[in-house]
């Protein structure tokens, strides 16, 4: 069955910064994260046939095996729910705000916009918010083969600044009774109140899915350290969710230094993070950590009192400084 448009179809999504307690969630562990000012967009548009469009060229498929380029998270979104390219009449375009493989959830929010797109083009309705993340980690799990948690899906969907516990979900999908995840907004009580939080991104690219895996198998092997480290972690959001919303700053801030020790103690992180953390500390920032999967390249988010003193103390080493964005919304449909 060939399904054509009569409109178009737009969806779009923040990307993320994990405050405290990444990357736990791929463990059953807790995760305070916010949205940034950036956002992952998808447009479905009447055409004769499938075409897949970015803000650099157009592309005619003839087939959804993934070839290695930006178009394989459209390969995979359609190859999941039921599409060809012979059924699938209609201009796919994407585009993003998010610096690719920043460590910011840039694909996985692309992904969720254009499954989102796709169902909707279908008629086909989310239970909920909670359901529509699962199933877009499942498919970049199952069909783009990533080592990926859930954090990035739940954020992509709800956005603002929430607290994700994930306790129960550490079997990433093979337990049939695993629970969904519980999402509680810090929003209502932050009102008014400028975080002093900040991002700064290497510039350098990596892929979160290597970083993951490699902590992923050392935890499933049983590793004390990893185990140990990764409930530790866990423990440090909840405690952090406290500070957060008590706006003790000196407190949340060495709570994150706790969370970057134990990465970095796992080989989690890398040299050009390290270097933006340490310039961080050096210049007035009270704790910074890695802000999503580390490796050879990412972002850093800082907690700083003295913002003039330490972004400019950053700008010579950071290829982009991102503010946050706590009340930016999530899926916008």
């Amino acid at each position: 069955m060939r399904l054509s448009l009569s409109q178009p179809i737009r969806c779009s999504v923040p990307g993320r910064a994990g405050i405290i307690g990444n990357p736990s969630d791929m463990y059953g562990g807790t995760v305070i994260s916010c949205a940034i000012p950036l956002r992952a967009r998808c447009t479905l548009e009447p055409a004769e046939h499938l075409l897949f469009q970015s803000p650099q060229r157009t592309v005619v498929p003839d087939t959804l095996e993934l070839q290695g380029d930006e178009f394989d998270v459209c390969r995979v979104a359609l190859m999941a729910l039921g599409f060809t390219p012979e059924s699938a009449r209609f201009a796919l375009r994407i585009e993003t705000d998010i610096p690719p493989q920043s460590g910011l959830a840039g694909s996985s929010a692309l992904l969720t916009a254009i499954v989102a797109c796709l169902l909707q083009a279908q008629n086909e309705l989310w239970r909920s918010p909670h359901h529509l993340a699962e199933r877009v980690r499942r498919v970049e799990a199952e069909l783009l083969k990533v080592a990926c948690g859930y954090q990035d899906f739940y954020m992509a969907v709800f956005g603002g600044i929430n607290l994700m516990d994930f306790r129960d979900k550490e079997g990433l999908g093979r337990d049939a009774d695993e629970p969904l995840a519980t999402v509680e907004s810090l929003q209502p009580y932050l009102r008014g109140v400028a975080l002093p939080l900040w991002l700064a991104t290497t510039g350098g690219t990596r892929f979160s899915g290597a970083v993951h895996r490699s902590l992923r198998e050392r935890w499933e092997s049983g590793e004390t350290a990893v185990v140990e480290g990764m409930a530790q972690i866990a423990r440090l959001a909840r405690r952090g969710r406290t500070a957060l919303l008590e706006q003790d700053w000196h407190t949340l801030a060495q709570l994150m230094n706790e969370n970057y020790a134990i990465i970095r103690s796992l080989g989690g992180s890398g040299e050009s993070l390290d270097k933006l953390v340490e310039v961080a500390r050096a210049h007035g920032a009270l704790g910074a950590k890695l802000a999503g999967a580390g490796g050879a390249g990412g972002t850093i988010i800082l907690l700083t009192l003295e913002p003039e003193k330490t972004l400019s103390a950053l700008k010579p080493h950071a290829d982009k400084i991102i503010p946050l964005a706590p009340f930016a919304p999530g899926l916008i449909t």
